[in-house]
């Protein structure tokens, strides 16, 4: 089941985070969260501005995180490279698993498509596992993007069902 997150999730959140960020560093990804990535300000902007979500299981446990978004995001104005297309788009950040479930990226992008066909996310150089899922999952790499802080990530792109 994927809900809103809420104020009340907050620690099962940074679990959640903490997770991934040792599973970024185990497999030759140290640097796109560090250590303490995202900021708990950014989780509750996320949560106060209802672009927060979380993955459970029947019995509540949450095992996954995600911001999602239907908006223009201001980081993919500038890109490297080009779109696939022009299209309004849901944008996916900080997605995050506990590593209990598999396919955690599969049911983000049902739940993105419900709401838009056409899905952008970006990931770090470093991060092999998400470039590889995307590229599994109908992603195009697309070209760089930088993030409102200058670092550069490597966007992708996947055109609704009628666009490729």
């Amino acid at each position: 089941m994927i809900r809103k997150e809420t104020i009340d999730d907050l620690p099962r959140v940074r679990e959640v985070y903490a997770s991934a960020r040792a599973f970024m560093k185990a497999t030759g990804n140290p640097h796109q969260w560090g250590d303490h990535s995202p900021a708990e300000e950014l989780i509750l902007k996320d949560i106060s501005e209802g672009k927060g979500y979380v993955l459970t299981e029947e019995n509540g446990r949450i095992y996954g995180v995600f911001h999602y978004a239907v908006e223009d995001d201001p980081t993919y104005h500038r890109i490297d490279g080009a779109w696939i297309n022009d299209h309004p788009y849901g944008v996916i950040h900080r997605i995050a698993s506990d590593g209990t479930h598999h396919g955690v990226l599969e049911e983000v992008l049902e739940f993105a498509e419900q709401s838009a066909p056409d899905i952008r996310i970006d990931t770090h150089h470093d991060n092999q596992v998400m470039q590889h899922l995307l590229a599994k999952n109908g992603f195009t790499r697309c070209g760089i993007i930088w993030l409102l802080n200058g670092e550069p990530r490597i966007a992708y792109q996947r055109a609704g069902k009628n666009e490729h």
